[in-house]
């Protein structure tokens, strides 16, 4: 536990509190009512700054779980390959009762009988990919057989799968050593494959040039909103006197996105290199890595090579005898997604809960970490830099579109039948392209119906629909151009005035066997469950758009239901401090907008009347018809009707 709190500046011991409740909860299975005010003692704090946590992260436990627990996706892509099936499966299996209420529920965490096992579901485990995805105590296993739950009982270790030969339509750049048969994640192999070279070219170089070269080369952000990474840079003052930091935002949480952990888990000292030379370039002397609490595996890898880069002088005291020092640390998040927004993840380092600040003023290059100047980027981004120093910036601008440089790893998951990863120049390929050629197109006999392009976030496309794109000619000139969903290049520009966006890269495809009310309430659960809580609009408005679409699905929908899905979409999106308000909005903005006919079918009864007793969401699902009665007067809502009723 010392070791723990000696990460952090003596005067922030605070941040320690999140590693502190791991190990405990590490050591007596979950967090006892002795913890609380243990650790709070440990650190000079007060015991609500640790209960706040405790009652904020999913991942902390009150109570024990049993022996082996097991945690099952329930997220769009595992849920579209049979992780309720799953669930279910598991529960028979091991005689475990859960709830009516229970499909697709967290709480509680369900024991056995005799305390042998439990379950619960969660939310994505960035695996969609090889969906459906579960964890049995700290491993991960993939593309699991809802039938054969015997066999993964029996076999409780590790079933990574990887991807070996790149499509011809791939450039691999960061991913050139994923999924290779000769490599290892030990330092030794990064050497010898010339690892570590571009920090020594780094290191020859002065700072300013450094950030004029990732400037030139057009990198932007690879972790959804996509903003100049040079330029973000430049937000740091050459002649800063406060400590500057580097945070590397590994918290990959978004549904449909699984493309750092194999970074992670298999390329680890490209990230740490990258990282290295970001933070000479910023004159950061501490890093830290954010990486969620579900990838626990991962969280040891890049501890064991953070250990391996010391021993060999690359991070540490006067690194290769440049006169640099640089600490790189590992801090694991507990299972919230709203610590991938930049300023929540601060705040979560700092050992808060997760509440995103208010920009501005809390610009993190102005006001970051411990009120100083903070640079937060996303995994593939870091290692892209690493590459831009051994290519050159012009050299890496080469590399895919005007404004739109470099590579891009797209994830696709869903009803295709090759779901995995692909690194390709940006805009390099179509969506058609992406999804019939390089993912293996639908199962025989289904048709596209939509594609969501971004992650779960992104607004959905429907297959049929025709984008007006503004195309760039060979002679410079610019026509618009009407295309089909087929012909939409996946680049930033083309996704954005398609109307949806690039996102995190998590691709999710459907086809006409899914049922798009029953699409949007899974992410509709997601959201509902991940909000932070902070700001009104998102707290309420993501559960009632969650209940509604519930409702729906089990019958209950009121002819208002899609106008008032939307409603509140519109008074989320635009109205909360972080963006999680328009990643829990768009959604269902553009499913209700886009697929009209399935929500009005769903959508059948009359509204209830406007008297008590009101009906409860059960007694709508129930009731074969719903009566009206005349109004005794306007009340001056919407449209009561010339009949005067509602």
């Amino acid at each position: 536990m010392d070791e723990a709190i000696a990460r952090y500046p003596s005067d922030h011991r605070r941040s320690a509190a999140m590693p502190l409740l791991h190990l405990w909860q590490e050591h007596f299975g979950f967090i006892s009512d002795e913890a609380v005010p243990w650790i709070a003692e440990k650190l000079g704090l007060q015991p609500i700054n640790i209960f706040e946590l405790v009652t904020f992260y999913p991942m902390f436990r009150q109570k024990p779980a049993g022996k082996t627990h097991i945690r099952v996706c329930r997220t769009l892509s595992c849920a579209m390959a049979g992780g309720f099936e799953l669930m279910e499966n598991l529960c028979a299996s091991l005689k475990i009762q859960r709830p009516p209420d229970g499909d697709g529920m967290h709480n509680p965490i369900t024991v056995s009988a005799d305390g042998n096992y439990s379950v619960e579901f969660v939310e994505c485990l960035a695996s969609c990919g090889t969906a459906p995805v579960c964890m049995i105590g700290e491993q991960l296993h993939e593309q699991v057989n809802p039938s054969s739950i015997g066999d993964v009982l029996r076999n409780q270790t590790s079933n990574i799968k990887h991807q070996t030969a790149p499509h011809p339509l791939e450039h691999r750049l960061i991913y050139k050593s994923i999924g290779r048969t000769d490599w290892t994640t030990d330092i030794d192999c990064y050497l010898r494959d010339s690892g570590y070279e571009q920090l020594k070219q780094a290191l020859t170089m002065s700072r300013s040039d450094i950030v004029n070269k990732v400037k030139n080369s057009g990198l932007r952000g690879r972790g959804g909103a996509g903003f100049s990474c040079g330029l973000k840079w430049s937000f740091i003052k050459p002649d800063e006197k406060r400590p500057v930091y580097l945070i590397c935002n590994a918290d990959e949480s978004e549904p449909g996105t699984f493309k750092d952990r194999y970074i992670i888990h298999e390329d680890p000292h490209q990230l740490l290199e990258g990282i290295l030379i970001s933070c000479y370039a910023l004159n950061a002397r501490t890093a830290y890595i954010y990486i969620r609490g579900e990838f626990p595996e991962g969280a040891k890898v890049l501890e064991r090579a953070i250990e391996e880069a010391r021993q060999h002088n690359f991070l540490g005291k006067n690194i290769l005898g440049s006169g640099f020092d640089v600490e790189v640390y590992v801090h694991r998040g507990a299972g919230a997604y709203i610590c991938g927004e930049e300023t929540g993840l601060i705040e979560s380092l700092e050992g808060k809960r997760g509440y995103p600040r208010i920009k501005p003023p809390y610009f993190p290059a102005v006001l970051g970490l411990y009120m100083c100047p903070t640079i937060v980027n996303n995994v593939e981004t870091l290692c892209a830099v690493k590459h831009i120093i051994d290519m050159g910036g012009a050299e890496y601008a080469r590399l895919g579109r005007p404004n739109n440089t470099g590579t891009r790893i797209l994830c696709v998951s869903g009803d295709v039948q090759r779901p995995g990863y692909f690194e390709l120049e940006v805009g390099a390929a179509t969506m058609g392209q992406l999804i019939y050629e390089m993912a293996g197109g639908l199962r025989p006999g289904r048709k596209l119906k939509a594609i969501i392009p971004g992650g779960s976030s992104a607004k959905v496309l429907r297959a049929d629909e025709r984008f007006k794109l503004k195309v760039k000619q060979p002679d410079g000139s610019v026509i618009e151009q009407e295309m089909s969903i087929n012909d939409i290049p996946m680049d930033f520009d083309s996704l954005a005035a398609a109307g949806s966006m690039a996102g995190s890269g998590g691709v999710i495809v459907l086809d006409d066997s899914r049922d798009m009310v029953w699409v949007l309430n899974n992410i509709n659960e997601f959201y509902a469950h991940e909000s932070c809580g902070q700001c009104t609009p998102c707290r309420e408005g993501s559960l009632w758009m969650q209940k509604i679409t519930d409702r729906m699905l089990h019958g209950g929908g009121v002819v208002e239901d899609p106008h008032t899905l939307k409603t509140i979409g519109d008074n989320i999106a635009g109205r909360t401090i972080c963006a999680f308000g328009e990643a829990c909005a768009w959604p269902t903005q553009s499913f209700v907008e886009k697929f009209p006919e399935e929500f009005a079918a769903r959508a059948q009864k009359p509204v209830p009347p406007p008297l008590p007793p009101e009906y409860t969401p059960e007694e709508l699902i129930e009731e074969e018809s719903i009566p009206t009665v005349p109004l005794a007067h306007d009340p001056g809502w919407e449209k009561a009707g010339a009949a005067g009723t509602v």
